[in-house]
């Protein structure tokens, strides 16, 4: 069984089991948290969601709070002698997931 879910602007398909990387989500280690935006069910029969599945949701567990790899962001104007350099590194939440609720 699988399922597609939204959390941080981005969809993401999951079965039981997986390890999940998604945007920061609040909680600490090892505190369970419950996707509620389903779009899709799939297994035996699928549940195609217009736009979100009803009574359906994906319950984790958050195994690692921190940060991505740095990501160095450059900006030049050419003939200026004008650099700058910036380092981003964005914060993300490790989700075990645990069970789908259809």
């Amino acid at each position: 069984m699988y399922a597609v879910v939204k959390t941080g602007g981005k969809q993401y398909k999951v079965s039981e089991g997986d390890l999940l990387k998604v945007e920061k989500l609040e909680g600490a280690v090892g505190d369970t948290v419950e996707l509620g935006e389903v779009l899709m069910v799939g297994g035996d029969t699928v549940k195609i969601g217009t736009p979100l599945v009803p009574s359906a949701s994906v319950v984790g567990t958050i195994v690692e709070q921190g940060k991505d790899k740095k990501i160095l962001v450059f900006k030049s104007k050419r003939r200026k002698n004008s650099r700058k350099l910036n380092g981003h590194r964005q914060p993300r939440t490790i989700l075990k997931i645990e069970k789908i609720n259809a």
